[in-house]
């Protein structure tokens, strides 16, 4: 071999093991990051009309939020969680349909999204402590969750031990955080990879991954659960609804909407069909 090709073949190998440490070093970093920072959007400018500005105390940290509604007769309050890198700006629809119904109306910022406190997302591991404490603060009467994404998966895994929730409309939730943060994970990050990275945000996070799991808390929700899931959802496929469907142990349906991707399976026929059920599961409810 000339000296010439002797030096491209050193070369190449120089990048490949620069590579290779790389992998084996940085990327499980960047990956716990991504996982437990999900990008921020600070909420600006005035609340809805019905709503003010309220502050909730979470588990250790302070909560960002709307009041809203709190008006005449109260059919029952609903509270609304928002996704992964969201805030509760995306409540406004809500807000608009339900409070004109006699519900009052609850939106927070998650645990490290918006104006709340906390640095780190641990999707339901601390998330449903969160909720517990909002709970305590909205008037007696039938409580709603209706969470999207990250917020669908708080909602179902802190319905079974809450007797205070009346009913969960859960959309694009996720079954599990281990599988579907696999299946996120970008095609260049091996399984070591993927593991070491799960086991550093364990370590950042103060949570468990495996016990963020929807599908596992499913087996021991009693009340009714109303799960939404776009067809065309490549970021959180349908599998996942679906399995947590399966699990769930008392009333319950699913509804796949034809041609919806990631977050837009809460159309306006589908919300027409939501305000039906939780009419009927109001009717239904003793006393």
């Amino acid at each position: 071999m000339s000296a010439r090709r002797q030096q491209i073949a050193l070369g190449v190998a120089a990048v490949l093991l620069i590579a290779i440490v790389f992998a084996q070093t940085q990327l499980p970093a960047v990956g716990a990051g991504g996982l437990l920072h999900p990008a921020r959007r600070p909420v600006a400018g005035t609340p809805p009309p019905v709503c003010h500005d309220a502050t909730f105390p979470g588990a250790g940290i302070d909560l960002a939020g709307w009041r809203c509604g709190e008006t005449g007769v109260l059919r029952g309050t609903v509270v609304y969680l928002h996704g992964v890198a969201d805030n509760r700006t995306s409540a406004r629809g809500v807000i608009e349909r339900f409070s004109p119904r006699g519900f009052d109306v609850v939106a927070y910022d998650s645990r490290a999204h918006g104006n709340s406190g906390g640095d780190a997302c641990t999707y339901g591991f601390f998330e449903r402590h969160d909720l517990d404490r909002v709970l305590g603060r909205v008037r007696p009467g039938p409580v709603i969750l209706i969470g999207t994404s990250l917020g669908a998966a708080v909602a179902l895994q802190h319905a079974p031990d809450d007797r205070r929730v009346t009913a969960v409309v859960a959309a694009e939730t996720f079954s599990d955080l281990r599988t579907v943060a696999t299946e996120r994970a970008p095609f260049f990050f091996t399984r070591g990879v993927i593991a070491r990275a799960f086991e550093l945000a364990e370590q950042q996070g103060h949570f468990q991954v495996d016990a963020v799991s929807p599908v596992a808390a499913a087996a021991r929700i009693r009340v009714p659960v109303f799960l939404v899931h776009g067809e065309n959802d490549v970021d959180t496929p349908p599998d996942h609804s679906r399995r947590v469907f399966a699990a769930l142990a008392g009333p319950r349906e699913l509804v796949i909407v034809a041609g919806a991707a990631h977050n837009q399976s809460l159309r306006g026929e589908v919300w027409d069909r939501i305000e039906r059920w939780i009419d009927g599961v109001l009717e239904r409810r003793p006393g």
